[in-house]
């Protein structure tokens, strides 16, 4: 039985179609013409009168059910969706969807310290075990999944819908953790969405239910784990999302959780691993005996090695840049520089896959931290584009949109793309000056032989970018700019090194000093970017190679994206050290390190070149 939420006798209709919205053939109104329906001006949906009273919008919820079944019952997963929708869609008006999905909206666990992964362990040895904290209880109200969008979006001839992912709410399956099914759940709404799919009324009965009021174009947005089930569903090439705004978007489990080998964890959250995150995010009762088993105690403590932190098929999976050929969606990327906790290279590495496709792309970055959504006017105009089929020209606008350092965040700044197109590698090199300051040169002074440093995981890096003399870092100054140094893209570091253990933590941070902590700082003003590595995985991030001590071996990794301008009268500084305390593994001090100064580098993407490198001679 199909169940249409019909309030009066279906009458035929002619189909009226408009350049932004349908009215249904199926209309019971008599006088299609006193309907109120969207209004698009200078390119852009307006706020309509008629769809802006919440007391009027029509809320309801349903189940999607899915391909896959993800929990083990012999039956295929359905997702918990919820609808709210203009009056104005029940009496003929189709209009398009923006749609969100997320495991957060039923609540989420502890995060309390005690329940992550003790960091304080020797490197390459067997972890603790991790303290389990009490199952979520899901917090939802039916039919109301979440909140968000639907003032946003709603009056300006939108249905906003919203699905909880699975394992989470009212949602049937088991959290993936970025599998395959968590890319499917978003792709099978889109489907109901374009009639391709089954909706039903309840979890598990058979009496269905219609999108008839949507046009089916559907765009995605949200911002980190929301976002990242936004890249997720467009990589289905599912038919009929047209547009995706993904804000932070997580596109690679492994670096969210590892980087060229190490073990790190996103900043905030030292001792997160994917499981803690299944926990957290585990919402659903139904089935979770089943879920714990199979998907957290096999699938992911079997495969995350916390030991050596190398790469392999379990996080290869949960790559969406494997599947960014399938992608169709035009894409508005958005991402901060100094977001450290999903981390710009999320966004960039796909970003730079698209440009390489026949795929619609802008790209907004600003100079803050986690989250951050484009200007509103910005996300209109694209939704506007290629959901209401509005011909605005916005493709020919400016691919990057970058906020610079003083400026509001709403306030970017038009570039031909991202990096600049003028920016080139320029080499700097390292000059002797531990355990002070050394220098850091555009040519290579020779002789410059070695220099140590010994890890002590207690100094946080902010306190050893800020010591003038300290034997736990090596520090590399340029003389001071004479003028301001725009950077822009990413920067990549080339040591040449030796340890007396087996293995030790490799980071780097590109600093500019002198260090600022005065009542106006701005998160720009110290650290440029970062990057870590293991230098056991120098060649192969699949494959951990032991250090014999005392043995030189090269490492080179790339830092963090940026964009960034420098101010003149600062100096750029290359900070090389061991255990990062926000990030790494905390093993014992007492390692030591050696650097080959003549055999180390960092190369930095300068707008201009080294043309553009203005330094006042010491």
């Amino acid at each position: 039985m199909k169940h249409t939420y019909r309030t009066a006798l279906l009458v035929l209709a002619a189909m009226i179609l408009w350049p932004f919205y349908v009215i249904s053939a199926n209309s019971p109104s008599e006088s299609l013409q006193d309907i109120a329906r969207p209004v698009i001006e200078d390119g852009m949906a307006q706020k309509v009168e008629a769809f802006s009273d919440p007391d009027t919008w029509i809320r309801h919820d349903l189940w999607v059910e899915t391909e896959f079944d993800s929990d083990g019952d012999g039956r295929p997963d359905r997702m918990h969706v919820s609808v709210t929708r203009p009056p104005q869609t029940e009496e003929g008006l189709r209009l398009p969807v923006v749609y969100e999905s997320s495991p957060y909206y039923a609540g989420g666990g502890s995060l309390e310290r005690q329940y992550f992964w003790d960091v304080r362990q020797e490197l390459y040895a067997e972890p603790n075990p991790r303290e389990a904290f009490d199952p979520v209880v899901r917090n939802i109200e039916r039919p109301v999944i979440s909140n968000s969008q639907i003032e946003t979006w709603v009056p300006y001839g939108y249905i906003v819908v919203h699905s909880s992912a699975p394992g989470t709410g009212y949602s049937q399956g088991c959290p993936t953790m970025g599998a395959l099914e968590e890319a499917l759940a978003p792709k099978a709404v889109i489907d109901w969405l374009n009639g391709n799919a089954k909706g039903y009324t309840t979890p598990d009965g058979d009496e269905e239910v219609e999108a008839y009021w949507t046009t089916g174009k559907v765009g995605m947005t949200g911002t980190s784990y929301n976002g990242t089930l936004a890249v997720a569903a467009a990589t289905t090439g599912v038919e009929g999302l047209e547009a995706i705004i993904p804000v932070a978007p997580n596109t690679s489990y492994y670096h969210y959780y590892r980087a060229d080998g190490l073990i790190v964890h996103p900043y905030g959250y030292l001792g997160e691993d994917m499981d803690f995150f299944f926990d957290y995010i585990h919402s659903n009762p139904e089935r979770r005996e089943y879920c714990n088993r199979t998907w957290r105690d096999t699938e992911i403590m079997e495969n995350i090695d916390r030991v050596t932190g190398n790469y392999n098929d379990f996080w290869d999976e949960r790559d969406l840049l494997n599947r960014i050929e399938n992608l169709e969606a035009a894409v508005l990327m958005a991402h901060a520089f100094n977001d450290w906790n999903v981390m710009p290279s999320h966004s960039y590495r796909v970003t730079e896959a698209l440009k390489e496709m026949d795929v619609p792309l802008q790209i907004y970055h600003h100079q803050g931290g986690h989250g951050g959504p484009p200007p509103f006017e910005m996300m209109n105009k694209w939704f506007t584009r290629y959901l209401f089929g509005e011909e605005n020209n916005v493709e020919d606008d400016p691919v990057a949109w970058i906020v610079r350092e003083r400026d509001d965040r709403l306030e970017p700044t038009p570039y031909d793309d991202f990096p600049n197109p003028e920016a080139l590698p320029v080499e700097f090199f390292p000059t002797r000056g531990a355990p002070g300051y050394g220098g850091l040169t555009l040519e290579r002074k020779p002789n410059q032989g070695v220099e140590r440093f010994t890890d002590n995981f207690s100094f946080s890096g902010s306190a050893l970018a800020q010591a003038e003399y300290t034997d736990h870092r090596l520090l590399y100054l340029t003389p001071e700019l004479e003028e301001d140094l725009h950077l822009s893209g990413v920067a990549r570091v080339n040591v040449r090194l030796a340890i007396d253990k087996p293995a030790a933590n490799l980071s780097v941070w590109l600093v500019s000093l002198p260090w600022n902590e005065g009542r106006n700082t701005r998160i720009t003003d110290n650290i440029i970017t970062r990057g870590w590595a293991d230098p056991q995985n120098r060649n192969n991030i699949r494959e951990s190679e032991p250090l014999p001590p005392g043995t030189f071996y090269r490492v080179g990794f790339d830092m963090e994206p940026t964009d960034q301008v420098i101010p003149a009268g600062q100096k750029i500084g290359l900070m090389i050290f061991s255990s990062d305390k926000d990030f790494t593994l905390h093993p014992d001090p007492g390692t030591e390190l050696t650097i080959d100064l003549n055999s180390t580098s960092i190369s930095l993407p300068v707008v201009g070149g080294k043309e553009g490198v203005q330094l006042l001679s010491r």
